[in-house]
């Protein structure tokens, strides 16, 4: 059990954040220009730009999220933004976060990403996603 790990903090943590959700808008400008080239394929003679309501928009980028943060912290426990910043998430005992507890663990971030300032004043740098899902952000040593 690797308790000596280093706890990471609220900078390090909201610096990778940053760099996810640049990637999630990546992801989704790349899914937006997808369904242009669809469109334009199927229906090239009466072609129109797609209008994309709040609510489409909004799920799209709900599902987006979730899925790459799952993935990533169930894989390998880092996501884009974790590499970067040397981080990785963890379970309770230093291993990969369980398959489950990533889905509900990236869904309670992109639905309450507030959870993280809580790490600022947490004697043990814990978000409150932390803290009900049993994880851990530590500093990966090289």
């Amino acid at each position: 059990m690797p308790t000596r790990l280093r706890q990471a903090g609220i900078v390090s943590r909201g610096v990778a954040a940053v760099i996810d959700l640049t990637v999630v808008g990546f992801a989704l400008g790349a899914l937006y220009v997808g369904l242009i080239l669809l469109r334009l394929m199927f229906n090239p003679s009466t072609f129109s730009f797609p209008t994309l309501n709040a609510v489409f928009s909004t799920a799209a980028m709900f599902a987006v999220a979730v899925f790459y943060l799952t993935g990533c912290w169930a894989v390998s426990g880092c996501t884009a933004g974790a590499a970067v910043m040397g981080l990785r998430v963890t379970g309770r005992r230093g291993g990969r976060v369980a398959p489950v507890i990533a889905v509900l663990r990236a869904a309670a971030c992109v639905l309450f990403p507030v959870g993280l300032l809580w790490a600022a004043v947490d004697v043990r740098r814990r978000s409150l996603q932390d803290i009900v899902f049993g994880s851990r952000v530590v500093y990966v040593k090289p």
